[in-house]
């Protein structure tokens, strides 16, 4: 799952050396925290939110455990 992120994020970025994923996971949830340079920041939000809302639909539709909920927060 950490590599599908990196997947998705690293082609759009300008400062793909800066991406850092951390990955927080308990028997619930998975928690994704996303640090990258603040120039790229703007690109993976999108307009009026839609990248970031369609990573979060992706992360949590590849997830095989249904059960647990998958969170993608920008840090």
């Amino acid at each position: 799952m950490d590599k599908l992120l990196q997947t998705i994020l690293e082609p759009m970025l300008d400062y793909p050396e800066a991406l850092v994923i951390s990955k927080d996971e308990t028997p619930d949830k998975i928690s994704y925290k996303i640090s990258l340079h603040e120039a790229d920041a703007g690109r993976v939000i999108g307009r009026g939110g839609r990248v970031i809302k369609a990573i979060r639909i992706i992360m949590s539709t590849a997830e095989k455990d249904a059960s647990k909920k998958v969170f993608v927060d920008l840090h």
